[in-house]
């Protein structure tokens, strides 16, 4: 399953519209995921199979966008990426986390739980 790239345009509608609000609104209707990674990346390859699969596992729970840092250099500033890949955590209610460097799949499941308050009950 190919996950979704987020462009700024997108991004503004699927996410956050940074430029009609200055506090954080997330725009989603479900809780999201963002991968910020490059193709150079190593790490960023590791996680990548590891977000298909959990993006086929939480279908129509969580959805899961990437963000290319280098393509979208405004994005990766917003939000202040200096080391890929970094995921960003984005529940429904409340901030969004960011967690950086490559992690395993039961990391993600458990940040799903903890932040997103997603289980797969």
């Amino acid at each position: 399953m190919a996950l979704e790239h987020l462009t700024q345009e997108t991004f503004k509608s699927k996410v956050f519209n940074f430029e009609a609000n200055s506090e954080w609104k997330f725009e989603g209707e479900r809780p999201a995921v963002i991968d910020f990674y490059a193709d150079w990346c190593g790490p960023c390859k590791m996680v990548a199979p590891v977000l298909e699969e959990l993006a086929t596992e939480y279908k129509g729970k969580i959805d899961i966008y990437k963000v290319d840092t280098e393509a979208e250099r405004e994005l990766a500033g917003m939000f202040q990426i200096q080391s890929i890949p970094s995921i960003l955590f984005i529940p429904v209610e409340g901030q969004p986390a960011m967690a950086k460097g490559a992690m395993p799949k039961d990391s993600f499941v458990k940040a799903f739980s903890d932040v997103l308050k997603v289980d797969l009950d």
